[in-house]
């Protein structure tokens, strides 16, 4: 049965992408658990395994069904379009504890066992416990899986909110929401979700918002009760180069695609750079550097974000597995 969101005139107005680390954090922990995820995944889960082996999981799996409802104050749409992972954490900790429990309860009884579980009943039996408790685990969580493959994630997520956003601006809501998952059509001022199950959703002029992931492949997410934002969790485009390795140096074959002094802008960015950083390595003009920069970001290659007063911009996936496919060597 299909899922349908309403939208009035005031929620037209209130769609927005927004990129989620805590989310993110949730999606790893949720991947360990799910040999199905793990095919795009198995370089990370390599290189994690050893800091995975020192967690403690147990708590988080338990209100992750593999259908139903995972609680809400876990993993809330985020408060801002780049929030921090601190903030967010701060925001879990600081949630009533009654409506913790709630969440809480309705999460182990869609988890067969979970509720009659001692662990369960103790997560019940004293939320406040609980919430500190689950935001630790999920704290620990973010520093041993998520944090040290940030900045690659991030460069992902947010390569797929410029991508969407211009698709949102040339082909229109329809155009969109059918780029965005297979499951989702949009007619008559409605989103549908095809699914398991039925549920109906009057946005009531909160708008929506658009989360790109790279973890929840290959699901399409949404649920969130009030009252939290709605939100729609989809998987973000180019995960099947997500842990590709850079290359670093210009192979031949990206010079003759792109031209030798674009490609070089490329290849250059093993790590995030300044357009006078990038115009001093390699002897151009910072114009020059500018306008590459802006012809390679416009094609997805590169995703940038401002730093203090500086602009960086970093290799998104795609701009990774072109410079690796081209021939460059470590």
């Amino acid at each position: 049965m299909p899922s349908y969101m309403h939208f009035g005139e005031a929620d037209l107005l209130r769609i927005r992408f927004a990129v989620s680390p805590l989310w993110e954090t949730h999606e790893a922990v949720r991947t360990l658990n799910r040999p199905e995820r793990h095919g795009y995944h198995l370089p990370w889960l390599r290189r994690i395994r050893h800091a995975a082996l020192g967690l403690d999981l147990t708590s988080l799996w338990l209100l992750m069904p593999r259908r139903g409802h995972s609680p809400d104050f876990l993993g809330p749409p985020p408060i801002g379009p780049a929030a921090s992972f601190d903030e967010e954490i701060a925001a879990v900790r600081a949630v009533d504890p009654e409506a913790a429990r709630r969440d809480i309860a309705w999460a182990l009884a869609d988890t067969p066992g979970a509720l009659d579980s001692p662990q369960g009943r103790a997560l019940l039996a004293d939320p406040v416990r609980a919430v500190r408790e689950l935001a630790d685990t999920t704290e620990q969580a973010w520093h041993a899986l998520i944090e040290p493959e940030w900045p690659r994630l991030r460069a992902l997520l947010e390569a797929d909110v410029a991508f969407h956003s211009g698709r949102l601006a040339r082909a229109g809501l329809e155009g969109l929401f059918a780029e965005l998952h297979p499951r989702l059509s949009w007619a008559d001022r409605t989103l549908t979700l095809s699914g398991r199950s039925e549920h109906v959703r009057e946005l009531g002029g909160q708008g929506l918002m658009l989360m790109p992931s790279a973890f929840c492949w290959p699901d399409v997410v949404t649920g969130f009760e009030p009252p939290w934002q709605p939100a729609i969790v989809y998987p973000a485009r180019g995960i099947g180069a997500l842990w590709t390795e850079p290359a670093g140096r210009t192979p031949k074959a990206l010079a003759q695609l792109l031209g030798a002094k674009r490609a070089a802008v490329l290849a250059a960015l093993d790590e995030p750079g300044t357009t006078t950083a990038l115009a001093h390595r390699l002897g151009l003009a910072p114009s020059s550097v500018s306008a590459h920069l802006s012809v390679l970001r416009e094609a997805g290659l590169l995703t940038s974000r401002r730093h203090g007063h500086q602009v960086l911009y970093e290799r998104t996936p795609l701009g990774i597995a072109l410079t690796v496919s081209h021939g460059a060597t470590p």
